[in-house]
């Protein structure tokens, strides 16, 4: 049977879960909300970075990705112009963009994903 380890966990959440050879991190969000959709996905990224790399995998090992945006029309475009830049070269995961009433005014962004550790 395979161990649970949760990566910073609180009383309502950990930012991610390794299990059987995989890791899911948590819906993760932009540290600085005064950002547009470009800057928020940024940071995004980069907070899904660190948890696949505190977790012993990385975005070339992505199998899935949930993307919620705000307003799916105004800031489409911006997003998949700083994803399409970060994916990995001939890895990109399965994916699903929609739209969202988010938990926070000034969020513009949340994404998810789910990884493979290395074998």
């Amino acid at each position: 049977m395979s161990n649970i380890v949760r990566i910073e966990t609180d009383k309502r959440r950990s930012r991610a879960v390794v299990y059987n050879g995989m890791v899911f991190v948590g819906g993760m969000t932009a540290d600085d909300r005064s950002q547009d959709i470009k800057g928020q996905t940024k940071q995004t990224l980069e907070k899904i970075e660190k948890f696949l790399a505190e977790a012993g995998t990385d975005k070339s090992r992505l199998l899935t990705a949930q993307i919620w945006i705000k307003d799916l029309a105004r800031d489409f475009d911006g997003m998949n112009e700083v994803w399409n830049e970060w994916t990995a070269p001939n890895a990109a995961p399965t994916r699903a963009t929609s739209q969202c009433e988010m938990g926070a005014p000034d969020v513009l962004v949340e994404i998810i994903v789910t990884a493979a550790l290395p074998e």
